[in-house]
């Protein structure tokens, strides 16, 4: 019987099934030097030899709710209402954001690769694209469902999109998203941020009234937005904003965005470097159909989520098990399990007394070819009652 490679790890053809999105470890038993419901055995954790991995089981998880879109002011409104068109370029030659209903999409034969973000000309996360892929065709997205769809539907070729940045922190909704969705993670985008105040031609910050951009760019220039005054209006993304202050010519309202987007769009920087933290950096990911195969020759990073078996300290026991491989963690998330978001502490307290039950996101620096990587995912599994693997990548060392 023929063996055939998953990630870094050899089954058996006839035991994978046809959803082939992460890896569920739920059947992986391995033999431990430690127990944590017994002795700490050291001498034979140092022996430890990763048994084979039995069986992958894909277990869907029940979708998040979208979020609720957010509501525009009156100042927005009254931007829309304007007819005033100073803008430079025809925006119809701009390509128009893909939607989740959209099943087909020109190619270009392989000659280029096509990244999709969410957001339009201008967006970070178009940069974020540019970063990973120079030579791209870079594809916008009308949210972030449509840039996973688009992917999944071979639209395109892979996906860049927000995790988390040093300001806000997580993007929950792209969390919620991994596990909806069968993609894979196959590298990651550090980027320092640069928010610029644009304007209309022959504008200053002084005459602004009103900034429009997206809800997390206006909180990370919420001290310099005080001292100038104005009122902050949201809009759905920075560039959409930037798009949205050239289109309409109102000469009272500006917007926070890239510079790349006041190039685009025909807007003058009114100023560089506007949010309150210079050093904010954003990361974002990248997504595609097939996972990479992990290597050894430099720095990797494992992305997982699971949930956990009922008992205490069992979250303690969990993350140990990677520490006591030498394997350090850069990130751990939690978010509750929509399908069970309740799980009761004590069957003697009539049911009354409950937590909520959590799914964990952990990231963790060493590679799934090695072998205390493969030991500390079967070792996690004698406390997980799931673990799917969302990807394997090389890190980003360079910002």
């Amino acid at each position: 019987m023929a063996l055939k490679a998953v990630g870094s790890i050899w089954v058996s053809p006839e035991r994978v099934y046809s959803n082939v999105g992460g890896s569920d470890l739920r059947n992986w038993r391995c033999g431990f030097g430690l127990d944590f419901r017994g002795n700490w055995d050291f001498d034979r954790l140092s022996k430890l030899e990763c048994c084979c991995l039995a069986d992958l089981a894909h277990r869907a998880i029940t979708p998040v709710d979208d979020e609720k879109p957010l509501e525009s002011s009156q100042a927005i409104d009254k931007v829309q209402d304007t007819q005033t068109s100073v803008f430079h370029k025809d925006l119809n030659l701009l390509p128009k954001p893909l939607t989740a209903m959209d099943s087909c999409c020109s190619r270009d034969n392989g000659a280029k690769v096509r990244v999709a973000y969410r957001g339009i000309a201008g967006a970070y996360s178009e940069a974020a694209a540019l970063k990973a892929y120079p030579m791209c065709e870079t594809v916008p997205c009308e949210d972030f469902e449509s840039a996973f769809k688009a992917v999944e539907l071979w639209l395109v070729d892979k996906a860049v999109l927000p995790i988390e940045d040093s300001v806000g922190g997580s993007v929950h909704r792209n969390y919620d998203l991994l596990l909806r969705h069968r993609l894979h993670i196959v590298g990651e985008v550090q980027m320092i941020v640069n928010h610029c105040l644009l304007g209309l031609p022959g504008v200053n910050k002084e005459d602004l009234t009103h900034v429009l951009s997206h809800p997390q760019a206006l909180s990370h220039c919420e001290k310099t937005l005080n001292k100038l005054g104005v009122i902050r209006v949201s809009t759905d993304d920075t560039a959409g904003a930037a798009q949205m202050v050239a289109r309409n010519g109102i000469r009272e309202t500006g917007a926070i965005a890239s510079a790349r987007a006041a190039e685009i769009y025909g807007l003058n920087i009114l100023a560089e470097k506007f949010q309150d933290d210079v050093g904010s950096i954003t990361r974002f990911l990248i997504l595609s159909r097939e996972p990479v195969i992990p290597g050894m020759v430099r720095p990797y990073k494992t992305s997982v989520v699971f949930s956990l078996e009922e008992g205490p300290g069992v979250l303690f026991k969990a993350l140990a098990v990677f520490a006591l491989r030498g394997i350090s963690l850069s990130k751990i998330e939690s978010r509750p399990q929509k399908n069970r978001p309740l799980r009761v502490v004590d069957a003697s307290n009539k049911g009354s007394a409950k937590y909520f039950d959590y799914l964990f996101y952990v990231d963790f620096e060493a590679s799934m070819a090695e072998p205390r990587a493969q030991n500390a995912l079967g070792h996690l599994q004698e406390f997980a009652r799931f673990i799917r693997i969302l990807g394997c990548y090389p890190m980003d060392t360079n910002i």
